[in-house]
């Protein structure tokens, strides 16, 4: 009998593993010394939007959870004090669309570290719902993305589309950008002075698209918005930070969990987009 009830322990957690593990993204596990291999159930994630910042939430998705009315005002302006709160949001999404075009037009005329430099190809500036209420944030470009012109379309992206899907939601329903809009030279991180010249645009986006929580992806992307040099996203992930009033969740970097993929990462960033969802209104997918 107690070799029977340990047996169910096993299957339990076993079960619970995996199930993190499809949660997250992962098409297969390790088992054992041997290397075996257990497949998982593993719906596609959907495929990357057609279009770009200017989309608009799916039909059948949970729509952005309503917000107060605000009073109409004119077009934002770039580069707020990182302690000073955001503007209200007074923008239609026509506005909102139409604001970020004429931003990103600007960007790529006037930033001196975006302008055209031996090996970039693109622009990356970001793409999503002008209107989301979650809004990640990571570092920069790599070479798919600068090959691409879109935000996180690697083996990083990937997965983070299929961490959006767990979370019950579409890529086309949130919006996702980087600290720096080009890629760094050899992936490099981006330098302060690379940083400091971009984020001004990225302040804007954020004025502009409003969301109701940020999500920093890895402890680049935290270390800018929260001009922190020091810090260490081991220690601070998975607790809320303000952004100019703007709940703020650091969390680890998709590309982090595909190099370290332990149960215990797969938890906690888990868990850090639980709260994600339930501080910007939405509902966590039942059974997970």
């Amino acid at each position: 009998m107690l070799a029977s009830m340990d047996e169910r322990r096993i299957q339990r957690a076993a079960r619970q593993s995996l199930r993190i593990d499809q949660l997250l993204g992962a098409a297969s596990v390790p088992l054992g010394s041997g290397g075996e291999m257990m497949e998982l159930l593993q719906t596609a994630a959907p495929p990357p939007p057609s279009t770009p910042s200017t989309s608009t939430p799916a039909a059948h998705a949970p729509a952005r959870p309503a917000r107060q009315p605000a009073t109409k005002t004119g077009v934002l302006q770039a580069g707020g004090r990182a302690d000073e709160p955001l503007p209200a949001d007074t923008m239609t999404l026509d506005e909102k669309i139409a604001a970020l075009e004429a931003l990103a037009t600007e960007h790529a005329a006037q930033c001196p570290h975006c302008s055209p430099q031996a090996g970039k190809l693109n622009m990356v500036f970001g793409e999503g719902d002008p209107d989301a209420a979650v809004m990640f944030v990571g570092e920069g470009p790599g070479a798919d993305e600068d090959r691409l012109g879109r935000p996180f379309v690697g083996r990083a992206g990937q997965l983070l589309d299929k961490q959006i899907t767990a979370m019950g939601l579409e890529r086309e329903q949130v919006y996702i950008a980087n600290i720096v809009k080009t890629r760094p030279p050899a992936n490099r991180v981006p330098t302060p002075a690379e940083a400091a010249l971009c984020m001004p645009y990225l302040q804007r986006q954020i004025e502009i698209i409003h969301p109701k929580v940020l999500v920093s992806l890895g402890a680049t992307s935290a270390k800018y918005l929260l001009s922190n040099p020091k810090l260490q996203i081991t220690k601070e992930r998975g607790t809320w930070r303000d952004f100019r009033g703007i709940q703020l969740m650091p969390t680890f970097h998709p590309a982090y969990l595909l190099r370290a993929y332990t149960r215990e990462n797969r938890l906690a960033v888990w868990d850090d987009l639980k709260k994600v969802l339930e501080t910007a209104g939405y509902p966590v997918p039942a059974g997970k």
